[in-house]
């Protein structure tokens, strides 16, 4: 078997190939010299206009025993409280509940719309519609978002002494605990990129194969599953701002 050499002017056209790959079909935007998935903008703005929605029709006219949109409203700002309090602790959690729900509700709604809206039967000049959170630039953005959170929190409560956890118990484990920074973000956005792009690649299969009747569970599989990586993503974001102001695990 013949070993195949790269000339230094083969490789690096080999290298910008591979980081050419792309999952599905963007529609691009150009702005300046910059490429953008219009995809991704848009359908994140129809996520973040039915959250805006549901919240104003849930909390223009308060009532003393909330109904209706009012009572979700409450039961979700309650769910995300005691979610926030369970992994940051009692005294620290107040400040850090409005970004734990954000990060869950637009998860949790942009899970539900790849789930529940046939995006891919709009037509584009180019490129497809999909949820946001299937474009792994969208589940990276969340994630290093996460990572300045929880390094403000440690600063901001710790100071320079925030540092001092890299090289505890030993200086030895130095190295060790920088890459652990670096592969948090790594693994929160490549898990919920992973299995929300899969469950809309099976769902895709099973409708093409058997358009009537075996997608319906899976469709109602993926909504299960959708909101559990909504409360995964979450409940490790609080976690981890936890953890860097209290060492709480």
């Amino acid at each position: 078997m013949q070993a195949v050499h790269l000339s230094p002017v083969e490789s690096p056209n080999l290298f910008c190939q591979i980081s050419g790959v792309e999952v599905g079909q963007h529609w691009y935007w150009q702005v300046g010299s910059f490429q953008m998935h219009g995809q991704v903008l848009v359908t994140s703005w129809v996520v973040i206009a039915l959250i805006l929605a549901v919240a104003i029709a849930g909390t223009r006219s308060l009532q003393t025993i909330p109904t209706g949109n009012q009572n979700l409203v409450e039961f979700v700002l309650e769910f995300i409280r005691d979610l926030t309090r369970t992994q940051i602790g009692e005294e620290e959690y107040r400040p850090w509940v409005p970004f734990i729900g954000t990060l869950f509700l637009f998860i949790f709604v942009s899970n539900w719309s790849g789930a529940l809206v046939p995006w891919k039967l709009i037509e584009l000049p180019n490129g497809e519609l999909a949820a946001p959170t299937n474009d792994i630039n969208t589940t990276v953005a969340l994630a290093l978002l996460t990572s300045v959170a929880y390094f403000y929190a440690g600063l901001h409560k710790k100071g320079l002494g925030y540092f001092a956890k890299y090289i505890q118990p030993t200086p030895v484990l130095l190295p060790i605990n920088i890459l652990e920074d670096f592969t948090k973000p790594l693994s929160l956005s490549f898990r919920l990129f992973g299995n929300i792009l899969a469950d809309e690649l099976v769902v895709a299969v099973l409708i093409s194969l058997v358009p009537l009747v075996v997608p319906i569970p899976m469709m109602f599989l993926g909504l299960f599953t959708s909101g559990i990586q909504a409360l995964i993503f979450a409940t490790l974001a609080a976690a981890y701002i936890g953890e860097s102001m209290e060492g709480h695990h």
